[in-house]
């Protein structure tokens, strides 16, 4: 029996141990195409296909969004994909959106077009480097700052809005694009609340059923107009920041009766007795 019960935990160990080390590199992998899907945006900002850079930006959004959820779903969360998440950010949503700005509407301005262009890709890198230190001291519902994602699909949004309209006004273009691509640089390094859907508990509130009504609308919507529908949907969260902002009363509230809650948890932690030491230190 026993040798019989040796050999089933070797193959058990045979069996669960690639399979450990597949689930670990489905992140990665995930990862490691929205990079590619960066790189790809790059190359063909250059080339000067600009709706081609733009829908390759919505591609590594999409990879963004997905490798997160599965690491925390197959928990394989790890310092590695942290960090290679964000360096594949870095230029997926950092230096294509900025070659991409770049090419399509600020060319004309010359030296200040590279000027612009690279305090976007800054702004990009500090937002980043930011959210990692913060990781986990922060309230899971917001955002500190613009996120760097949020940042790149309204560059990419812009792109095939403008196509899809077949707007023909360079000059208008350049004037729009240089301050835009100042303000998303300086919201990513701001201290604006953005709103973040992780902690956001449907069942508790009883929100489910809205949800997915609006995912419905939502779906019919990119379905029918997919480059409006994504620049409406851009710019309708790079904007939240700021309404948040100015309703910045709210969010001191909540604040407020956390630190309440926070001191009552004090106080009846000082009212109740001292626990017992332990029996090897009585």
């Amino acid at each position: 029996m026993r040798l019989i019960s040796g050999r089933f935990q070797e193959q058990r160990h045979k069996v669960t141990g690639p399979l450990r080390r597949g689930v670990f590199v489905v992140p990665a992998t995930i990862t490691s195409l929205g990079l590619l899907a960066g790189f790809y945006s790059l190359i063909s900002s250059i080339n000067a296909y600009f709706e081609l850079a733009a829908v390759m930006i919505a591609a590594a959004f999409i990879c963004d969004g997905l490798d997160g959820r599965i690491a925390r779903a197959s928990r394989t969360s790890s310092h590695f994909g942290i960090e290679y998440d964000s360096l594949s950010d870095v230029v997926a949503f950092g230096c294509a959106p900025a070659a991409l700005i770049y090419s399509w509407a600020l060319k004309p301005l010359g030296a200040f077009a590279i000027v612009i262009s690279g305090l976007y890709v800054v702004g990009a890198a500090l937002r980043l480097a930011r959210f990692n230190v913060q990781v986990g001291s922060t309230d899971k519902r917001r955002f500190v700052g613009l996120p760097v994602p949020g940042a790149a699909i309204m560059i990419a949004g812009t792109v095939l809005a403008y196509s899809y309209f077949e707007l023909k006004s360079p000059l208008v273009l350049c004037a729009f694009a240089a301050p835009a691509t100042l303000a998303l640089a300086g919201l990513m390094v701001s201290r604006v609340p953005y709103p973040s859907f992780k902690g956001i508990d449907l069942q508790r509130h009883g929100k489910v059923e809205m949800l997915l009504g609006a995912l419905v609308v939502i779906a019919a919507m990119l379905f029918a107009m997919p480059q409006f529908t994504t620049f409406a949907l851009a710019a309708a969260y790079v904007l939240s920041g700021p309404v948040l902002l100015v309703r910045g009363e709210r969010i001191a509230q909540v604040k407020a009766s956390e630190d309440r809650s926070v001191n009552d948890t004090g106080k009846n932690a000082a009212a109740s007795p001292p626990a017992e030491p332990p029996a090897a230190l009585q």
